[in-house]
């Protein structure tokens, strides 16, 4: 006897219970528990840690995370307003740096930063200056990729009637397709920004002092220090969530109030 569709979709979802039921019964069979425990939950010595993960740590991570968004959405709305520019000469500046550091890794940038600028320039940067001015730099491509998508969202004909009213191209551009590009763009925006917390984590191939070691300096430091296995990263590892979360909820709720699903929701409607 065939079965209808709604059967078989009960049947489907049971048998995907039953093999999700048995995966986690040979993994709790076959883990060796205790062995996790003494390496990733082995918070008996690692006090020493606390404050100074959160105190130090959580908060270099920070200043480095904010210090380099903020100068990245500069530059990355200067180069999405060259991207559109109708001078070629601005297009093609904005098209080879985009494509650059959109091409290379994040850690070369700051290598050349921590030992290349000092070396070619004699200039002596802070870690705050080299981690910030790297993600500024890498996360300007992006977000100057991501605003140029919004810049173009904006109906064309809002601009056109600006015009016919007689205000100023730099004027229309400022007060009504920027702020609405923004709006279009803000849930990638802060999908960036908790890339660039994780990125933040390249600062140690530069070296830094114990005052502004982030997070996962903090970590490997703890590995050799409080001889607790994998214990150190794992503290580390929830100190970047307190930040990451917060800033994942927040792009899903910007996501949902979207102007794009707005539109969607209406067209079902």
């Amino acid at each position: 006897m065939a079965l209808t569709t709604r059967q078989r979709r009960r049947l489907s979802l049971g048998i995907q219970a039953a093999v999700f039921a048995l995966a986690v019964i040979l993994l709790i069979a076959l883990v060796d528990w205790a062995a996790i425990q003494r390496s990733f939950f082995n918070f008996g010595n690692i006090g020493p840690m606390f404050p100074d993960v959160i105190t130090v740590g959580l908060w270099n991570t920070v200043q480095y995370t904010v210090v380099g968004f903020f100068f990245g959405l500069l530059g990355g709305t200067v180069l999405a307003l060259m991207r559109i520019a109708s001078f070629p000469v601005y297009r093609w500046i904005a098209t080879i740096y985009v494509e650059f550091f959109r091409g290379i890794p994040a850690i070369l940038v700051f290598i050349a930063l921590g030992f290349g600028a000092s070396l070619a320039f004699g200039w002596n940067l802070s870690t705050l200056q080299i981690a910030g001015a790297s993600l500024a730099i890498v996360s300007s491509a992006y977000i100057a990729e991501t605003l140029r998508a919004g810049l173009q969202a904006v109906p064309k004909g809002q601009m056109e009637a600006a015009r016919a009213l007689g205000m100023p191209a730099w004027r229309a551009m400022v007060t009504i397709q920027i702020p609405q590009a923004f709006r279009i763009v803000m849930p990638p925006l802060t999908n960036e920004a908790i890339l660039l917390t994780k990125d933040s984590s390249l600062i140690f191939v530069v070296g830094m002092a114990g005052s502004a070691a982030e997070l996962t300096k903090m970590g490997r430091d703890g590995i050799n220090i409080y001889q607790a296995g994998l214990t150190p990263l794992v503290v580390a590892g929830v100190c970047y969530l307190i930040i990451t979360v917060p800033l994942s909820i927040l792009a899903r709720r910007l996501e949902n109030r979207s102007p794009a699903r707005a539109s969607r929701k209406k067209a079902k409607a």
